[in-house]
């Protein structure tokens, strides 16, 4: 890492302004797994198009931020994604994008460093707030840079009960390459050789796609899939998926507070884990 801790909290990143249509809208959707089923068709046909909430993460999709700040990029692991919703997204806008470094912490040479990126999205016409996004960001080989040795965020906390409803959705073998489309261009997730480069023995899934997959079966779970009434979500990353497996999301439904964690369920791996939602009331 090229910075110190100061000035990676001091770093001030330019405004930017971001637009999106009614066909970047269903390409997302399709994208994580939706228009499979005839109640699906809200979130890919123009006719009453509804946006997904977890679309907000690729809307104002900035990824430059990483190489400006010197992080070895092919060790960067993604390792939780929060999102709120100020407003529904709607399926057509333009919004403008501030991101921040919300936290640096130095786990120390050969342990890698913990980042907190913020970023700010506000409708580009009013000013009004849509979206605050939290992503936390373990760069693996950039630890030893003289920064804090502190903690991400504590994880949100599983209910100890049985799941109220268990839901199951396969990744189509093509899905990363569909998913890729709406933002993420990482080579990681369609080049088998910078995979093998990256220490996998094959593309994985984006993690953003798994979380958001996982977002559409809370939708179904707990909100009649009405996208408006998702305020609030975010996961822990804790292993890859392949594309070709079955995603396996156990949901757990307290009010106004939805738990879940998915599972790659052909290895029986924990793909996502403390998981959370806040859902308005119908």
């Amino acid at each position: 890492m090229r910075m110190t801790h100061e000035q990676l909290l001091a770093l001030e990143f330019p405004e930017r302004e971001f637009g999106w249509d009614e066909r970047d809208t269903m390409l997302y959707a399709v994208g994580v797994g939706l228009g499979r089923e005839s109640d699906e068709l809200p979130f890919v046909f123009e006719q009453g198009l509804q946006a997904l909430p977890t679309q907000a993460v690729v809307v104002a999709w900035e990824d430059t931020w990483q190489d400006l700040i010197g992080l070895d990029v092919l060790r960067v692991v993604h390792g939780e994604q929060r999102v709120t919703l100020h407003r529904p997204l709607p399926a057509r806008g333009r919004v403008r994008a501030r991101l921040f470094i919300q936290d640096v912490f130095d786990k120390g040479p050969g342990r890698g460093a913990i980042l907190l990126a913020r970023t700010e999205l506000t409708d580009a016409a009013s000013g009004a707030p849509l979206a605050t996004l939290l992503s936390t960001v373990f760069a693996r080989g950039d630890g030893g840079f003289g920064g804090p040795n502190g903690r991400r965020p504590d994880p949100h906390a599983l209910p100890t009960r049985a799941a109220d409803q268990v839901r199951e959705r396969a990744v189509r073998p093509e899905q990363a390459a569909i998913y890729r489309l709406s933002g993420d261009r990482n080579p990681l997730h369609v080049d088998p050789a910078f995979a093998q480069a990256a220490g996998f023995d094959r593309p994985i899934l984006h993690g953003l796609c798994t979380w958001g997959m996982a977002a559409t079966e809370v939708l179904r779970a707990a909100c009649g899939l009405r996208a408006q009434r998702l305020r609030h979500f975010e996961a822990r990353f804790t292993a890859p998926v392949y594309p070709g497996e079955t995603l396996h999301t156990e949901i757990w439904i307290d009010g106004e507070v939805v738990s879940f964690r998915t599972t790659a369920a052909e290895r029986a791996v924990v793909v996502l884990d403390h998981g959370k939602a806040l859902v308005a009331s119908a």
